[in-house]
């Protein structure tokens, strides 16, 4: 029998997501139910947006989690290396494979005739996709182009009639035509593998018996097949699972929902709430019991009991579950250490205290000054901005632009916070005292706070993001096509 090993493969590109967390926990029970391996793979080719500081966040969010893997980054196996960007050699290997067996071809196509292409077919109701245009030209013409210095990606052929067949393990036998597979790059100009083509290579050489990730794959699994056809490879056994959701059945988006597993531990949520949490999306302990163990989800796993219906991720029952372990595990004493632990770790605490003691008398003085550090979003009403001198669209609008311009920051930090400020400040011609009195009560729910700048900065970006997000729907929210019109309008101002 095949051992069975599982594999998660997040993108360093940002904060751990909730998402990875979750699939993450699913390969693991099924890798445990089945006396197999788990393993962690970083994949990094995107070098632009790949960044260390997101590679070391994901691997510590599923430490905190308990979501350890038997290889990967820091348990070095006989697969690695674990991170693609020091894979190289090995995609470069596999890639001429490709071109010498004529499955693979080079693509001098220029990014402006391939826009000129997708408009036509857009225009044609087509379905957009690479139509061919390099896939004929002869071993002379390709030696003739490269030795001319000409950029050039190389994409995989496919073939142009009939349907790719392949089997999921929670949906059967599923049937997609070849012609709503487009010929995919494999191969970028720049060297790096795209994510089919490593992904491909990674998976058979590291020997993933079963891929089992979010649904949001399947259409890419024809692309998957062939190559593996190409190399005359078998396949894993695909399993995709459920989406999760918003409450309002949208796709779990940082926009409408927290995401990042790093919010949910500033927050205070015990690490395993949040993993019993995500366990019961889309599967039930065969008791039905709601509050369990990872160990005891790993003992009773069976991933038939995957339920396809999408998710719901909803924070009041991660609210209530969380209360639930709070309040029914572990002694008083315990209770004390694991709060004070979460305090010191949360790292507020460090950065405040040089804001703080020069606003302090006495110890009691601190609590009333820092607890929005330390607490839920502020309960706030439109009340709340009456002394501000902005109406309650110019509030909204300016909380808005502030969200879109955090998000935006590449480098998070107290003087990156304060220029954008600043200068968002600027070009909105708003006095920076009028622009900064209603990020004040949105943050610390406080008309007068420790400075706000210093205070976004330390909370970070997402709960930063939800605090300002709560702020905007007490003054009304904004409907989807104010949405549009603040969207032009902020694009407008760089």
């Amino acid at each position: 029998m095949t051992p069975v090993r599982t594999r998660i493969a997040p993108s360093p590109t940002g904060d751990p997501h909730v998402g990875t967390a979750y699939i993450a926990l699913f390969n693991r029970c099924f890798a445990r139910q089945h006396g197999g391996q788990f393993i962690l793979r970083i994949e990094d080719t995107d070098q632009l947006r790949s960044t260390e500081r997101s590679e070391t966040d994901i691997l510590n969010a599923l430490e905190w989690l308990g979501l350890d893997w038997d290889e990967g980054p820091g348990r070095e196996g006989a697969y690695g290396p674990y991170r693609q960007s020091e894979r190289k050699d090995i995609y470069a290997e596999h890639i001429k494979t490709l071109l010498d067996n004529g499955t693979a071809f080079h693509c001098f196509c220029t990014a402006e005739r391939l826009d000129t292409l997708r408009k036509e077919q857009m225009e044609a109701k087509l379905q957009p996709g690479y139509d061919g245009h390099c896939s004929h030209l002869s071993k002379e013409q390709v030696q003739s182009k490269v030795a001319a210095g000409e950029e050039y990606v190389i994409r995989m052929r496919v073939p142009a009639e009939g349907n790719c067949e392949f089997y999921d393990l929670l949906r059967g036998e599923v049937s997609i035509a070849w012609t709503q597979v487009d010929m995919q790059v494999l191969m970028k100009s720049d060297g790096m593998p795209t994510y089919h083509f490593a992904n491909v290579v990674d998976d058979h050489l590291m020997e993933i018996s079963h891929v089992i990730r979010g649904e949001e794959w399947i259409n890419s699994v024809p692309k998957h097949v062939l190559l593996y056809e190409y190399f005359g490879w078998t396949p894993p056994i695909f399993c995709h699972m459920p989406l999760l959701r918003n409450p309002d059945k949208s796709k779990l988006s940082k926009r409408k929902n927290p995401t990042s597993i790093n919010y949910y531990r500033d927050m205070g949520f015990p690490a395993e709430a949040l993993v019993n949490y995500l366990g019961m999306m889309g599967w039930t302990m065969p008791n039905g019991e709601e509050m369990f163990s990872l160990e005891a989800m790993e003992s009773a796993f069976d991933i038939s009991r995957v339920s396809l219906g999408g998710p719901v991720f909803d924070i009041e029952k991660l609210n209530w579950l969380s209360g639930k372990y709070l309040r029914e595990s572990g002694s008083d004493e315990e209770f004390v250490s694991r709060l004070l632990t979460w305090a010191k770790e949360s790292d507020r605490l460090s950065p405040i205290v040089p804001l703080l003691r020069q606003r302090v008398e006495r110890f009691s003085d601190v609590a009333p000054l820092i607890n929005y550090f330390f607490s839920g979003d502020p309960a706030l009403t439109q009340d709340s901005f009456a002394h501000c001198k902005l109406d309650d669209n110019e509030l909204s609008k300016s909380l808005q632009f502030t969200l879109w311009r955090l998000e935006s920051l590449g480098d998070w930090g107290r003087d990156s916070v304060e220029e954008a400020l600043m200068t968002l400040a600027a070009k909105l011609d708003i006095k920076v005292r009028d622009f900064l009195a209603p990020l004040f009560i949105a943050i610390s729910g406080q008309t007068v706070s420790l400075s706000v700048i210093d205070s976004i900065a330390v909370l970070g970006l997402d709960i930063t993001r939800a605090r300002l997000r709560s702020a905007i729907e007490v003054l009304g929210g904004i409907s989807k096509k104010q949405a549009k019109k603040l969207e032009k309008e902020f694009t407008a101002i760089g």
